[in-house]
């Protein structure tokens, strides 16, 4: 569950006519293969490692004010930005550091009761939530966020869901072998088997997910949740991603 290739089209969008080279080697090579190596350096730290470049140069203008929303949106908290730019402040510049504050303010200024439910919950796990799961936004209902536990033996991924966030119907499929394991680590979740009951996830509980099994899995409404998803080694595996889980049959989850 590595993070997706970055997709960007503000180059093209805004200097495509202009200065199309450049805007391709913005969109394609900066985003589209230097954004992309998540398997080097996640998301959020080079957030961090860009918000420094450009405060410590003066930049504050547009280009900050994106790469600050992004960086929000890569899992970097209220209580984390303060502490970032209070630092960069002894190293880039007190005036610097105050114009960035002005504009972080600005966008975590919406997020401050997310953000203190989603601390609480990170300090009753003993699993880093980890960052915006952005590369399988497309397939969740909701913010989920992903850490990667084990990339060695064993593949495990801490899988956080907010409230009422649930991933899309899908199938693990694979010629031989192959499926799921999830382990509720915190809070309280639901998964579902097509055609049968929803089974509550808790702390401790094991669901065991065959190989091409349509199912799906997320947060019960009234808590955030979290498991630890092993991929089974198969032949030929795959995952097939299938429709939201509809409001209507997710409503009748209590």
């Amino acid at each position: 569950m590595a993070q997706e290739k970055i997709k960007q089209t503000a180059g093209r969008d805004q200097l495509g006519g202009f200065a199309p080279k450049f805007a391709e080697l913005n969109d394609d090579v900066l985003f589209g293969e230097v954004w992309s190596r998540t398997d080097k350096l996640g998301l959020r730290d080079r957030s961090i490692v860009t918000i420094t470049s450009l405060i410590s140069q003066g930049i504050t203008d547009n280009s900050l004010i994106y790469h600050l929303q992004s960086a929000k949106q890569n899992g970097v908290t209220r209580t984390e930005i303060a502490e970032i730019l209070t630092h960069i402040g002894f190293y880039a510049g007190w005036p610097k550091a105050w114009a960035a504050f002005r504009m972080a303010k600005d966008v975590w200024a919406e997020d401050d009761k997310d953000n203190d439910a989603k601390s609480q919950f990170q300090r009753e796990m003993i699993f880093p939530i980890g960052e915006l799961n952005s590369g399988y936004a497309d397939y969740f209902s909701g913010n989920s966020y992903l850490a990667a536990i084990s990339q060695s033996q064993v593949t495990i991924y801490n899988v956080t869901f907010e409230p009422s966030c649930r991933n899309n119907w899908h199938i693990h499929r694979a010629d031989k072998g192959g499926g799921q394991m999830l382990i509720g680590v915190a809070g309280r979740g639901w998964y579902q088997q097509e055609g049968q009951p929803a089974v509550e996830i808790l702390p401790g509980t094991v669901i065991h997910i065959p190989a091409n099994v349509k199912h799906w899995h997320g947060a019960a409404s009234d808590s955030w949740f979290s498991h630890l998803a092993f991929e089974i080694e198969g032949e030929n595996t795959s995952n097939q991603w299938l429709e939201p889980v509809s409001k209507e049959e997710y409503d009748r989850l209590k």
